[in-house]
């Protein structure tokens, strides 16, 4: 068992989780450039801050337009079947169609949240039910981390 938790601490220090609390990038992620292009292009259609955008989709995939989480969610701003499809998109794993509907969908936050941005943020995590049952982050562990997480990044970007 010390073994393995030294491997893992070696593992860890090699691949390290960046300041944000993420991998920077997944092993079949898009290339920093393609990912600065299609952040860039989404949030000037959408009016979110680039780096808002950059922390969401580096928090939700580390950069890997296949990305599938066990609840369903996929893309590069793992979005739900649901929210993909309200947004009209054809293929959710398509770069430039998942980062435009997830900072769409962002932006909607945003504004229901009077441009709060962690609440915002928690509510794109959790869904924006959640928020209002509980009058702010909801008392999810795995909600709170990823508002920090997200928040974070966004403030290092």
């Amino acid at each position: 068992m010390r073994q393995f938790l030294g491997i893992f601490g070696l593992l860890t220090l090699l691949y390290g989780c960046s300041g944000a609390g993420y991998l920077p990038y997944a092993p079949h992620a898009l290339n920093p450039s393609e990912i600065h292009s299609l952040v860039l292009g989404a949030s000037h259609s959408s009016g979110v801050p680039e780096g808002l955008v950059r922390a969401v989709l580096m928090a939700e995939s580390a950069g890997d337009p296949s990305a599938v989480s066990s609840a369903g969610a996929q893309g590069l701003m793992q979005l739900m079947p649901g929210t993909s499809a309200g947004c009209g998109i054809a293929n959710p794993f398509d770069p430039v169609e998942n980062v435009s509907c997830g900072s769409g969908y962002l932006r909607a936050m945003l504004d229901r949240y009077h441009n709060n941005v962690a609440l915002a943020v928690a509510a794109y995590n959790a869904g924006p039910g959640a928020v209002d049952r509980y009058h702010g982050v909801p008392p999810y562990a795995e909600t709170q981390a990823y508002v920090t997480r997200v928040m974070t990044a966004y403030r290092d970007y």
